[in-house]
């Protein structure tokens, strides 16, 4: 059973390892797969890892009735490999159509300014994703503002206020090519 069950997701071959791994899971023995080499990951976690889908949809194309993929979904939730559930919604309706990627340097590069300059951006609701980065630069921030007057008033009145902060550089995105909070394995 196993082993047809492998191949009919374009499993070829299948090792010895692979068959444990699903069996674990068959089993609902609590097995970290996050160890395993991911590509041996059985596909229904795959697929309840890839996709956002409600559980009546995701049910059907895992062939499988509605509460199992609850209880999987929720085992995920449970082990932290799904952190929350999230919309993607569409900037312009909600009145944010302009997307500022902000380049920050800091003047010192202490542990302690470091850190707080994370706890004080982590409070502006403006800021959408903030990353401490390697390079030129110090962080990486990517801003939602109405318009140009906001994100102006933005970094006159809050970003700039923030000590420490040194050299701010600034993009503005003119078409979003892609946009997704997926990770595909």
């Amino acid at each position: 059973m196993v082993i047809q069950a492998l191949k009919e997701i374009g499993k070829e071959s299948v090792t010895a390892n692979e068959i444990n791994i699903v069996l674990k899971h068959l089993k609902k023995e609590k097995a970290d797969y996050l160890e395993h080499d991911i590509n041996l990951v059985p596909e229904w976690i795959r697929v309840i890892m890839r996709k956002t889908l409600n559980d009546k949809k995701m049910a059907k194309e895992l062939n499988l009735s509605i509460s199992p993929v609850h209880e999987r979904i929720k085992r995920q939730e449970k082990s932290g490999a799904i952190k929350k559930h999230v919309a993607l919604l569409d900037k312009r309706t909600v009145g944010k159509p302009i997307t500022a990627i902000c380049l920050v340097s800091l003047r010192f590069h202490y542990e302690g300014f470091i850190d707080k300059f994370g706890t004080q951006i982590s409070e502006l609701k403006e800021v959408q994703e903030c990353y401490h980065v390697a390079g030129k630069v110090d962080f990486f921030l990517k801003i939602n503002v109405s318009g140009l007057d906001d994100y102006h008033e933005f970094i006159r009145l809050k970003l700039s206020k923030i000590a420490n902060v040194g050299v701010l550089e600034s993009y503005f995105v003119l078409i979003e090519v892609t946009n997704s909070t997926e990770i595909y394995f």
